[in-house]
């Protein structure tokens, strides 16, 4: 596969793609309101990956933004933003959706979900995720309010807006297109769709 070739995402799945320390990941909502979750673990040691918890304490920020740099859970710098051109409007605080937040939001038998998606697309590269970080979930909107709440609302990025992100390390990253269709964060009234992404200089 050539660089910058385009990668689906598929709605309701995941995908999983080796990159090389200093590849620009391109990370595109293809259609304008789909959140993206995102993880990177270190090739080498599949135990060291990115940590919302790590990179909060870092930027200083919930929300990251271009020229702030992520890091894994053993603090050393693994994905920069470089370029985002979807409104900056991203989150760093929610857990990945699982069968249980499905079952506690009224969803009887099986539902999709992030952290099955996020083992799935790790099996298909033959690897296997020791946990289910918290992701972060690009263009996913949750505000904090005055009085320190907070709301699951709808993306405010584009049809075709994106975000660039350089590896800092030899990593493996994992997307899921979130299946969530009961909240509205994939937009009000809008499934889920596929997102893109490529992988190059």
């Amino acid at each position: 596969m050539s660089d910058n070739t385009m990668l689906t995402i598929p709605a309701r799945r995941g995908k999983a793609h080796a990159v090389k320390k200093g590849q620009i990941v391109k990370v595109i909502n293809t259609h304008g309101d789909q959140v993206v979750d995102t993880w990177a673990f270190n090739a080498d040691d599949l135990g060291e990956f990115m940590s919302m918890e790590h990179s909060r304490a870092h930027i200083l920020k919930i929300i990251p933004v271009v020229g702030d740099t992520m890091l894994t859970n053993q603090r050393r710098p693994i994905l920069t933003f470089v370029e985002d051109t979807s409104g900056g409007i991203h989150d760093t605080i929610v857990a990945a959706c699982d069968r249980y937040r499905y079952a506690f939001l009224g969803v009887e038998g099986y539902h999709d979900n992030c952290t099955d998606n996020l083992h799935a697309a790790m099996h298909e590269l033959g690897l296997e995720a020791p946990e289910t970080p918290s992701p972060l979930n690009l263009f996913m909107n949750i505000p904090v309010k005055p009085d320190r709440t907070i709301s699951f609302e709808a993306p405010v990025s584009t049809p075709g807006s994106y975000v660039a992100l350089r590896a800092e390390m030899d990593l493996v990253i994992a997307f899921s297109a979130c299946p969530q269709d009961i909240l509205p964060i994939n937009g009000v009234g809008h499934p889920p769709t596929e997102a893109h992404f490529t992988v190059g200089k």
